[in-house]
């Protein structure tokens, strides 16, 4: 009976030429390696300078300045469902290409937005009121104000900005085919915003007043009139998982008044902690709660 008296040891067809594509093969690896051009490498490297913790500004008026280092946080809402919904406040987050995170270390420009539920400031996250008409730093941003919103996700001397333009066939969002957001680098009047305030009825008189901090407000783009908004129902797989879709669209209800979808907050710093926001400072208790604690001699005051 015919039996296999080949072992490890015995070489058999082109033997030499397999054992020199190893070595050539382990050669290579070892360059890259060295070079740190690898796709785990680049990989790391990319999420460390987006995952990169971020200090927000803090202010001390209580409105929004030039130059100040903000999160755009979509607040939750109560009347939306749980297990259709992304709940929570959604901070817009840069979220660039899946594909292109494990082939370069940099960042693609395009490169695309969204919406996650994320409370800590960090590189993905933070972005920068910059002024489209020369130097403004310092000065307090107001209601129809043209301003542009810039990041640099976590890179020295790179700076995109928050653009949007006309939707056509070729160029959409992903899920609802509306107008695209997207971060570039090219300075243009694409690069315009726009905050105004979210009643339609004193809108036209808060022109010109400050824009507060940590408020609801409205950010309309000035080329194509359209509001920035989160769509919690539509679910994007990216590279740090589910999460929103950004466009830009105006939602109205039957009043002609903006829905919850297109409302915004440019969130500060905590002062008392450089690693949060001021969000995440307990809320002062209601006056009808004093009342009932005092009446009930729980007021420890």
């Amino acid at each position: 009976m015919a039996q296999n008296r080949y072992g490890p040891g015995v070489r058999i067809g082109n033997w030499n030429e397999d054992a020199c594509l190893e070595e050539e093969l382990m050669k290579d690896f070892l360059e890259k390696r060295d070079k740190g051009k690898l796709l785990i490498q680049r990989s790391r490297r990319l999420k460390k300078n987006l995952l990169r913790p971020m200090q927000l500004s803090v202010t001390e008026d209580g409105y929004i300045h030039y130059g100040d280092k903000v999160m755009l946080v979509n607040p939750d809402d109560p009347a939306v469902e749980a297990d259709v919904f992304l709940g929570g406040d959604l901070s817009l987050c840069m979220t660039p290409d899946e594909v292109q995170c494990h082939l370069r270390d940099e960042l693609e420009v395009p490169c695309g937005l969204s919406a996650v539920q994320a409370k800590t400031p960090i590189a993905r996250n933070t972005f920068i009121i910059l002024s489209v008409h020369g130097d403004a730093t310092g000065q307090v941003l107001r209601y129809g104000q043209d301003f542009s919103l810039g990041i640099t996700g976590g890179f020295e001397n790179k700076m995109l900005y928050l653009s949007s333009d006309h939707r056509t066939l070729l160029k959409s969002s992903k899920r609802s085919w509306l107008q695209e957001v997207y971060l570039t680098d090219e300075v243009s009047h694409m690069n315009c915003w726009q905050a105004a305030f979210p009643d339609p009825q004193l809108r036209l008189e808060y022109e010109g007043f400050p824009v507060p901090a940590n408020a609801k407000i409205l950010i309309n783009h000035c080329y194509t009139n359209r509001g920035l908004a989160a769509h919690r129902h539509l679910l994007l797989s990216t590279y740090f998982g589910k999460e929103a879709e950004v466009v830009a669209h105006t939602y109205l209800d039957s009043h002609r008044v903006e829905k919850p979808s297109n409302h915004w907050m440019l969130v500060t710093g905590n002062p008392r902690d450089a690693s949060s926001t001021i969000s995440d400072l307990p809320k002062p208790p209601a006056e009808d709660t004093r009342a009932m604690e005092q009446t009930m001699g729980l007021d420890t005051r």
